[in-house]
C-alpha cells in the first residue's frame, strides 16, 4: 500500500535532518554543532529536530547507526557469498572499499568520539564488537581461533588498511602530489589492497 502523503511528508523531512546532521558532524565535529545548525541545514523548523529525534544526542546516535547498517550488511554480502578464500577476501577489501569512498564522513564520525570519549562511544563498541564477532564466525575453520592470524587481527587489519587511506591520505597529499579521490589514486589503492589480501590469505594457508 503506498505511504499517505502526510507520511511521506514526515519520511522526506526525517531524511533532510539526517542528511544535514551527517554533514555537518562529519565537518565541524558533535561538539561544534547545534541543533539549530542542523534545524537551517535541513530547512525546517528547530522544533522538528526534537520532535524527530527527541535531542541532539538521539540524533547523532540515528547517523551513526544508519552507517554501521550499512556498513555490516555490505561486508556479510561480499563475505558469505560463495567462492575461495582468496576471491571472498577480495569481495570483502572491495565491499569495504567502496563503502568507505561512497561515506567518507564515516571516519571521521567514528574517530572524534572516540578519540574525544564522546556520547556515542559505547554506541561504537557495541557495532564494532558486533562486526569483530561476525567476522570470527565468517572466518570460521579458515583463520585459527588464536594467535597472529586470529579473525581479530584479520579485521583490524583490513579495516585500518581500508579506513586509514581515507584518513591520512589527505594529509599526504602534498607529499604524493596527487588527488588520492582520484580514479588512478582509487584504481591504484585497491590494486594495493588485493596484493595484501593475497598475502594475508598465503599466510593463513600456510600457517
Amino acid at each position: 500500500m503506498p505511504a499517505k502523503p502526510a507520511e511521506s511528508k514526515r519520511k522526506e523531512k526525517a531524511a533532510l535532518i539526517l542528511a544535514a546532521a551527517d554533514e555537518l558532524f562529519g565537518e565541524q565535529g558533535y561538539d561544534a554543532v547545534s541543533v539549530r545548525d542542523v534545524a537551517q541545514g535541513a530547512g525546517v523548523n528547530k522544533a522538528l529536530v526534537f520532535y524527530y529525534f527527541g535531542s541532539k544526542e538521539e540524533l547523532f546516535g540515528q547517523v551513526l547507526t544508519r552507517y554501521y547498517d550499512a556498513h555490516r550488511k555490505a561486508l556479510q554480502d561480499a563475505l558469505e557469498a560463495p567462492g575461495d578464500l582468496d576471491e571472498r577476501f577480495r569481495r570483502l577489501v572491495d565491499a569495504y572499499f567502496d563503502f568507505m569512498a561512497s561515506n567518507i564522513r564515516f571516519a571521521r564520525l567514528v574517530q572524534q568520539q572516540i578519540v574525544g570519549a564522546g556520547p556515542h562511544l559505547g554506541l561504537i563498541q557495541d557495532n564494532l564488537c558486533e562486526l569483530e564477532r561476525w567476522t570470527e564466525h565468517a572466518l570460521a575453520g579458515i583463520a585459527p581461533k588464536d594467535g597472529p592470524l586470529a579473525a581479530r587481527h584479520m579485521f583490524v587489519t583490513i579495516s585500518g588498511a581500508v579506513i586509514n587511506y581515507f584518513t591520512y591520505a589527505p594529509a599526504l597529499g602534498p607529499v604524493w602530489d596527487e588527488d588520492h579521490l582520484s580514479e588512478e589514486a582509487m584504481a591504484e589503492r585497491r590494486e594495493h589492497l588485493h596484493w595484501l589480501v593475497r598475502v594475508l590469505v598465503q599466510g593463513i594457508r600456510d600457517a
